[in-house]
């Protein structure tokens, strides 16, 4: 999906916008984000995931993009 020496801090911050814009409460999804971020941080420590390079927030702000982008990529 995403390697983590390709992060472009322009894209990532594009990317952070876009969510905050489409939301209908900014405060949940600044919620939703540190909440995925601090998954990622746990599965990070357990050696759950391979892209440690990513720190977990960028990790959140780019797989809530995508889920927010292409909502048929959603398992279900």
């Amino acid at each position: 999906m995403y390697s983590g020496i390709d992060i472009n801090a322009k894209e990532l911050a594009q990317r952070g916008e876009s969510l905050i814009r489409h939301a209908s409460n900014r405060y949940l999804t600044t919620v939703r984000i540190a909440y995925r971020a601090k998954q990622r941080r746990f599965d990070d420590f357990d050696g759950l995931l391979d892209d440690a390079m990513i720190k977990p927030v960028q990790r959140a702000i780019i797989e809530l993009s995508d889920e927010q982008d292409q909502p048929d990529l959603l398992p279900g």
